[in-house]
C-alpha cells in the first residue's frame, strides 16, 4: 500500500439532514477520474464529531464499497475514547479499508505516554495507521519523538498526517525516524515535502482534484521550481478553505458549483455572507461556474 501523493479528506454530504449517499458516490467517483490517490472518510473534513456511530460506519462501508480498491481508503478512527476508537478501526478493518486515520486523543489532554499507549492497542487491530497530529483542534501535541517511538515499536504505525504548522516539527519527524509524512494543511504541502513529507490529506482536492494532484507529482518528481509556480496559482483557495472553519468553506464551494447541497450539522453553520463572493470570484479563476 502506498499512502504517497495527493490523497482528500473527503467531506460527508448531507440532505434534509440525512447523509446523502447519492452525492456521496458521485464524489468518489469525481476524485478517482480526477487522479486522487487516496479517499479519507470521516475525518474532520467529513464532520464525523457530528456523526451517529451508525452513520460513521455506514459512510466507511460505503466508501469502501464504491472504491472497489482502486485507491486506498483511510477511514477516519479518531476519539477521545481508546474503547470508541477501537471499535471504529475494527469497524474499519471488518469492511476492508486500507488504514485508519487517528486523531490525537482530544479534552482529556493525556501525557505522551497515554498516547503511545492509545496507538498501541489500537495497533492490536491488525490495520495500518495513520497518526493525526492537530494539536488546535485536540488540544495536545504528538511530540516528534513520541511519533518516532511508535513507528519504531508499533508496527502497524505507518505514516503521521502533520497538521500542526511548524515545519521544524516536521523536520524533526523525518530525521529521526522514516514513516511517511503527511501535510494536514493545503498551504504547507510544499513546505513539508520539502524537509520530508511525502504528499497531503488534502481539503481543496475535494473540489480541485486533478490541481492538487498536479502539485504533489511535481514535488515527488523533484521539479521544484514547477511545483513553486504550481502551489502559488492555489494559494489564495488553499488560504480561501480556511476563513472560517473547515469544512465551512469547501461545502460553500462545492455547493456554489453544484456538487453538493450547502448543509453542515450544528454547532457548524453555513459560510458567512461575506465570504461568499471572494470564494466565488477565486473558484471562477479555475474555470469552475460558481455562483455566488
Amino acid at each position: 500500500m502506498n499512502l504517497e501523493g495527493s490523497m482528500v479528506a473527503m467531506v460527508t454530504p448531507f440532505s434534509n439532514g440525512e447523509i446523502d449517499f447519492n452525492a456521496l458516490g458521485r464524489l468518489i467517483e469525481f476524485q478517482i477520474d480526477g487522479g486522487t490517490q487516496g479517499l479519507v472518510p470521516c475525518g474532520t473534513t467529513g464532520e464525523s464529531p457530528t456523526l451517529s456511530h451508525d452513520e460513521h460506519d455506514e459512510v466507511v462501508r460505503f466508501t469502501v464499497q464504491k472504491v472497489a480498491g482502486r485507491v486506498p481508503v483511510i477511514a477516519g478512527a479518531g476519539s477521545n475514547n481508546t474503547a470508541e476508537s477501537l471499535r471504529l478501526a475494527r469497524h474499519a478493518k471488518d469492511v476492508g479499508a486500507d488504514a485508519c486515520l487517528v486523531v490525537n486523543p482530544y479534552y482529556n489532554k493525556p501525557p505522551q505516554r497515554g498516547m503511545f499507549e492509545h496507538a498501541r492497542c489500537l495497533g492490536d487491530i491488525g490495520l495500518p495507521i495513520v497518526l493525526y497530529n492537530i494539536p488546535s483542534r485536540t488540544g495536545i501535541e504528538l511530540a516528534a519523538e513520541t511519533i518516532a517511538r511508535m513507528y519504531e515499536e508499533i508496527e502497524m504505525v505507518v505514516a503521521v498526517k502533520e497538521a500542526t504548522g511548524k515545519l521544524d516539527l516536521a523536520s524533526a519527524i523525518a530525521s529521526s525516524c522514516d514513516i511517511t509524512i503527511l501535510s494536514g494543511d493545503d498551504s504547507l504541502t510544499l513546505p513539508i515535502c520539502s524537509v520530508g513529507g511525502a504528499g497531503v490529506i488534502s481539503v481543496l482536492g475535494n473540489i480541485l482534484p486533478g490541481e492538487i494532484r498536479t502539485l504533489c507529482d511535481l514535488i515527488l518528481a523533484g521539479e521544484a521550481a514547477e511545483a513553486c509556480t504550481q502551489h502559488l496559482k492555489l494559494f489564495e483557495l488553499f488560504k480561501g478553505m480556511f476563513v472560517e472553519t473547515n469544512p465551512i468553506p469547501i461545502k460553500a464551494a462545492m455547493s456554489m458549483t453544484g456538487m453538493i447541497e450547502n448543509e453542515l450539522r450544528l454547532p457548524l453553520t453555513p459560510l458567512a455572507e461575506e465570504y461568499r463572493a471572494p470564494l466565488a470570484d477565486a473558484l471562477r479563476q479555475f474555470g469552475l461556474d460558481a455562483k455566488a
